[in-house]
């Protein structure tokens, strides 16, 4: 623990010191007079070229690519490219764009996934997002694993069924989150947007003028391996594969019935008009609701400022969301230049998607492994099991929204301010090699999000 400690610490203060070098610290007599002198090497004359998108660093190390390469992304990407000179090992890919996912069209919506085999590192969650029009239905079905959801554009009618019979239909806004249990039957409908409603209690909505009738999310499994065989059961697909027969026998109606069942099954379709207010379906098992809804309606919470000054963090597990037992998340925002705090999960891997603004991250895996990350909108993460890292904005104007799960049933962290602050001065003074009063300056609470500027 000491070499992994030593190791994450200065990486980290080496990082903050080669990040981003712009101006030229030689005034124009000192690099005349440097030019002159025999004893000074012209490689010292050179600046790094990461922002052109070329491997080179600040001492001149590095050269031209001039070979195939696609100048887009390299300049997306500098870290890439070797920008930090902490980085070390071998680490492998951390990070997938949806805009790389395959996007699958259907009459009324469109759904593009990042499952195992795109990001292989990712094995707890499969993400993906999905967009709906309005009236338009993802078909009724259910998995072999729990899906979560956030609504962060437009308004959906979601329902479901239990295994007691129980249901639930629930209009939710911008920001709201839902739930369905692994083999739980359900099905979602985009709704049109009230332009109209308050959004004042909603700092993740995506408003777009003009597109009243696009509904779109984010959804979560907990499988990272969520495009196999047997893990996704359709209605209509399963119907379609029934013996007309057993059909009429189970539903005690004509065979003829089924005789425009679609196939192959619809997945997307437009459906009927949505009506203006949720359904009344009387039922005599009850609904699901208190601690057995399968709904969290995020918009309605009053979002308060995180530790540290620099954003918010609203947290949805288990203890505010009983029936989330096995996906926990953090919706996130962060301010220009601020930094979630150094931190390790000590239960799960950490998923990530990023809905805005621009990021960097570096993942320690310990034994000198480090690798940074540079990190846009449609971007997704997995930061492996107990892996030191932080998330800092890179963007000069822009607030940074993202969203991290975990297969688990709470949200952990262990925060390495707050360790160190915790534990005996002069051990931490002499592992580091550091001052004395600058450990006992250090926070003893977490700082989780820190503003610009401000130290944990």
């Amino acid at each position: 623990m000491k070499a992994l400690t030593i190791s994450w610490l200065f990486l980290t203060i080496l990082h903050s010191s080669v990040a981003r070098p712009t101006a030229d610290p030689l005034s124009e007599s000192e690099r005349r007079s440097n030019a002159a002198s025999k004893q000074l090497r012209p490689v010292l004359a050179k600046r790094q070229q990461f922002d052109q998108g070329r491997p080179i660093n600040a001492k001149g190390n590095g050269a031209p690519i001039t070979g195939g390469t696609n100048q887009y992304l390299d300049l997306q990407n500098p870290d890439n490219l070797g920008a930090q000179s902490t980085d070390g090992g071998a680490v492998p890919n951390l990070k997938w764009s949806f805009s790389n996912s395959k996007t699958r069209l259907f009459p009324g919506g469109w759904v593009r996934e990042q499952v195992i085999t795109d990001l292989p590192a990712s094995h707890d969650i499969a993400g993906a997002q999905l967009h709906v029009t309005k009236g338009a239905v993802r078909e009724l079905h259910w998995h072999r694993v729990a899906e979560w959801g956030y609504l962060y554009e437009g308004r959906v009618r979601v329902s479901a069924v239990d295994e007691n019979g129980e249901h639930q239909v629930d209009d939710l806004e911008v920001g709201d989150i839902w739930y369905f249990p692994k083999g739980q039957p359900h099905t979602i409908q985009g709704l049109s947007f009230p332009w109209a409603r308050n959004t004042r209690n909603r700092p993740y909505a995506d408003v777009h003028q003009g597109l009243e009738d696009s509904n779109e999310w984010l959804l979560a499994f907990d499988d990272g391996n969520f495009g196999a065989l047997g893990t996704t059961f359709n209605v209509g697909d399963w119907i379609a594969h029934t013996p007309k027969s057993v059909l009429a026998k189970n539903f005690g109606v004509n065979e003829s019935v089924f005789d425009d069942v679609p196939t192959p099954n619809p997945y997307i379709y437009k459906g009927p008009e949505p009506s203006s207010t949720e359904p009344d379906i009387p039922n005599p098992n009850g609904e699901l609701q208190g601690n057995s809804s399968y709904v969290y309606r995020l918009s309605q919470q009053t979002i308060t400022p995180a530790p540290g000054r620099g954003g918010t963090m609203a947290i949805v597990d288990s203890r505010n969301f009983p029936i989330a037992t096995t996906i926990a998340s953090a919706v996130v925002t962060l301010e220009p230049g601020g930094l979630r705090e150094l931190h390790w999960h000590p239960n799960a891997e950490e998923w990530l998607y990023f809905h805005r603004g621009q990021a960097r991250a570096t993942v320690f895996l310990g034994s000198g492994a480090a690798r940074t990350f540079d990190f846009s909108a449609g971007d997704t993460a997995a930061f492996p099991d107990n892996s030191g890292h932080y998330v800092e904005n890179t963007s000069k104007n822009e607030t940074l929204v993202w969203i991290e799960l975990y297969k688990s049933e709470r949200v952990a962290d262990v925060s390495l301010t707050q360790w160190l602050a915790l534990t005996p001065q002069d051990i931490v003074a002499s592992t580091l090699k550091i001052p004395l009063e600058v450990v006992q300056g250090l926070k003893k609470e977490k700082q989780l999000l820190l503003g610009k500027g401000v130290s944990g």
